[in-house]
C-alpha cells in the first residue's frame, strides 16, 4: 500500500509504495482509509530529537470504509463507513467500571505502535513498521482491533468527520468531559489550533458565558471568533492574565485550558483562574514541562488537572458529537483549512509548523 513513512526524526516524511499490510486477524478489522487530519501529536513525533519508534507510519485522525473483517468480528461488516479512534476502550477494566474511560487498560496500547504481542500488521521489505497510536492512519490501509472503529452512518461525510477523531474528541471532550464546564461558566482558552478552536467550541456549546481566547496568530484568533470567542486577546500587545482578570470583575475565569503544551501558558491559565478555579492541561508537549508554581496558588485552592482525548469514551462520543454536528451546534467544515494528497503531507506539517490554518486533512 502507499503511506506517508517517517524513516528518521526530523526529516521529512517519503510517501512510499512497497507498505505489506496483513489481512486481519481474528478480532481485528482492515479499513481503507480516505482522509486523516494533521495533528499537532503527529508533528511532535516528526520533530521530536532523538528517534523514538522508526520506521512509522503517522496519522491517528482518520476515517474510511472496511474492507474487510477478521474471525469473530461482530459490530462490523464490509462496506461499513467507519471513524478510528487512537484510544479504544474494553468497557470492562478499572478504569473504564470506573466511567474513565480514556485510562483503559487496553486503550494505552496507543503508546506502543503494536499489536497487544508486540507485532506490528505492516512492515517494508520484511522489516517491522511501527503503526502510529495503533492506528497509522497516514497509510491506504489500517489494520486495527474492532473496537477502534466506531461504525457512522452512510451519508456522513468521510472528509468532514475525520477531524473528530482526536481535535473534536480531545477538545470538545475536554470541556464536557474532563472539566464538566457548567452553562454560565467563565472560560479562558490558550493555543488555538485544532485542539482550541474545538475548546471554543465545547464552551459555547456549555453555554458559557464569556469565552476569552488567546493566541499570537491574528488568523487564529479570527477562527476563535467566528466558533463562538466572547472576548479575543493577542498576548504580544497585552498582560493577558491581567486582562482577563479585568473581564471578569478582578475575579478570574471560572475554567482555564491549555491547547498548546507550553509551561508558561499553564502558568498564565493558573494564574487566569479564580480561586478555587480549574485548569485543564490539554496541549501535548514536545519537552518537560516545568511548572514554578507560587505556594498562593494552592492555597487558593485552584485545581491544576491533566486531559487525554477529552476523556472520551469514542463509542459513546463519536456518534454524539456528529449528532451535534447534524443539528447545526457544532461546526465540523469550518474547522478545515486545508486539504492535501497524501502527496504534500510535507507541505502540511510545514503549514503547522508555521500556524498556518486551522486543520490539514491528507487525502488518499
Amino acid at each position: 500500500m502507499r503511506a506517508a513513512l517517517l524513516e528518521k526524526s526530523q526529516e521529512s516524511l517519503a510517501v512510499v509504495n512497497d507498505i505489506i499490510v496483513e489481512d486481519p486477524r481474528p478480532g481485528e478489522v482492515l479499513v481503507k482509509v480516505s482522509h486523516c487530519g494533521i495533528c499537532h501529536s503527529d508533528l511532535t513525533v516528526v520533530d521530536m530529537p532523538g528517534g523514538g519508534q522508526l520506521p512509522i507510519v503517522l496519522g491517528h485522525e482518520a476515517a474510511g470504509i472496511v474492507e474487510a473483517v477478521g474471525s469473530g468480528v461482530t459490530r462490523l461488516k464490509k462496506g461499513d463507513r467507519v471513524m478510528l479512534t487512537p484510544l479504544p476502550t474494553c468497557g470492562i477494566c478499572y478504569f473504564c467500571s470506573r466511567e474513565q474511560p480514556a485510562l483503559c487498560v487496553e486503550g494505552q496500547s496507543f503508546m506502543t505502535g503494536a499489536r497487544a504481542d508486540g507485532s506490528s500488521p505492516i512492515s517494508r521489505d520484511g522489516e517491522f513498521v511501527y503503526q502510529a497510536f495503533g492506528l497509522g492512519g497516514w497509510g491506504e490501509y489500517a489494520n486495527v482491533v474492532e473496537r477502534r472503529a466506531v461504525k457512522i452512518d452512510e451519508d456522513t461525510p468521510l472528509e468532514i468527520a475525520c477531524v473528530i477523531g482526536c481535535a473534536v474528541q480531545t477538545g470538545v471532550g475536554a470541556v464536557l468531559n474532563t472539566a464538566k464546564v457548567e452553562e454560565g461558566a467563565t472560560v479562558f482558552v490558550t493555543g488555538l489550533g485544532g485542539i482550541g478552536i474545538s475548546i471554543v467550541q465545547g464552551a459555547r456549546l456549555a453555554n458559557a458565558a464569556r469565552i476569552i481566547v488567546s493566541d499570537p496568530v491574528a488568523e487564529r484568533r479570527d477562527y476563535a471568533a467566528n466558533f463562538g470567542a466572547t472576548d479575543v486577546l493577542d498576548p504580544t500587545q497585552v498582560d493577558v492574565v491581567e486582562k482577563t482578570r479585568e473581564l471578569t470583575g478582578g475575579i478570574g475565569v471560572d475554567y482555564a485550558f491549555e491547547g498548546a503544551g507550553h509551561s508558561q501558558l499553564i502558568l498564565d491559565c493558573m494564574n487566569a483562574t479564580r480561586s478555587g478555579g480549574t485548569t485543564t492541561m490539554v496541549g501535548a508537549a514536545l519537552a518537560p514541562l516545568e511548572l514554578p508554581m507560587p505556594a498562593l496558588l494552592l492555597t487558593q485552592e485552584k485545581k491544576l488537572q491533566g486531559c487525554l482525548l477529552g476523556s472520551c469514551n469514542s463509542h459513546r462520543d463519536i456518534p454524539r458529537f456528529l449528532a451535534l454536528w447534524r443539528k447545526g451546534a457544532l461546526d465540523l467544515e469550518s474547522m478545515i483549512s486545508h486539504r492535501h494528497p497524501i502527496e504534500d503531507v510535507n507541505v502540511g506539517l510545514d503549514h503547522m509548523r508555521a500556524s498556518r490554518g486551522l486543520r490539514h486533512v491528507l487525502e488518499f
